[in-house]
């Protein structure tokens, strides 16, 4: 990019640098932003060919399908690289023209990607024939030599989490958990869910220990107040450390505690609507 600017009056260059870094820090997490800048950049210097991809990513990030086809092809015709090739598909699948994308996949450009972009062109092909209800079809493109591989590269969790994803819609749930599962391993930098949808299959829940509607003193009461633990969560059982314990927790200070006390009480269920002579009845059984 350097190289290219450097063909520009340094104040201009300047000025089209800063509009780049600002598009580069802001892409992934304010897109609509990097887009802003990357409009000021390309009315600076459009025939920079650096400019232009960084706009048609831009574009691409904000869904601005058609504006991002037209930059990333702008910037093909003036470097000659093929490496732009997967995303101007995938354009084409934004742009609900996926047969175009499928089209893009048997272009002789593909093969003059590395190994990154050929694995981008099988994900945005298997994408293509999802988007024509082509299932099956999918499962056999993201089926390669990468994907059997054990080794971790940077595409491999997004390689193995869109094969597990093309399994479910194909009806083969049973599979997908395996996928779901090694993609899940090579995660390493969180770029997908495997992990969410891993636990969704094994039909596990996460849930706040504290209800987040609770005020700081109610919340403060919770996280105090016994915990049920193991087996105890079956027969409805807290378990207390003595019996002061029990006393807080029934807010009583004459509860009349058997001397071979355990530790172990039933819990309440229902104490508001309870007479204090059932309370105690239900403490002494």
């Amino acid at each position: 990019m350097r190289q290219e600017l450097k063909s520009l009056p340094k104040t201009l260059a300047d000025d089209v640098a800063r509009n780049l870094v600002m598009v580069a820090r802001l892409l992934d997490g304010e897109p609509e932003e990097a887009y802003q800048y990357s409009r000021v950049a390309l009315r600076l210097a459009s025939r920079v060919a650096a400019v232009r991809e960084a706009a048609g990513f831009a574009s691409y990030m904000t869904q601005r399908y058609s504006e991002a086809l037209t930059e990333f092809r702008a910037a093909r015709r003036m470097t000659g690289r093929a490496d732009l090739w997967p995303v101007m598909a995938d354009c084409e699948r934004g742009l609900g023209r996926p047969e175009r994308a499928l089209a893009m996949a048997g272009e002789p450009e593909v093969k003059q990607l590395d190994k990154a972009g050929q694995v981008e062109m099988r994900l945005v092909a298997a994408g293509a024939r999802t988007d024509m209800e082509q299932f099956d079809a999918a499962v056999v493109t993201l089926q390669s030599p990468e994907l059997a591989s054990s080794a971790v590269h940077p595409w491999t969790a997004r390689l193995r989490y869109a094969y597990a994803e093309a399994l479910i819609a194909a009806g083969r749930g049973d599979e997908a958990r395996e996928w779901f599962a090694k993609a899940a391993e090579a995660d390493t930098d969180g770029s997908t869910n495997a992990s969410e949808r891993l636990a969704e299959i094994d039909g596990v829940e996460f849930v706040d220990a504290l209800d987040p509607e609770l005020d700081e003193d109610d919340a403060a009461d919770q996280a105090e107040a016994p915990k049920k633990r193991g087996a105890d969560i079956a027969d409805d059982r807290v378990i207390f450390e003595d019996e002061e314990e029990v006393e807080e927790f029934y807010d009583e200070d004459d509860l009349e505690i058997d001397e071979d006390f355990d530790g172990v009480v039933p819990e309440r269920s229902g104490d508001a609507n309870k007479s204090d002579a059932d309370k105690s009845d239900a403490n002494k059984s």
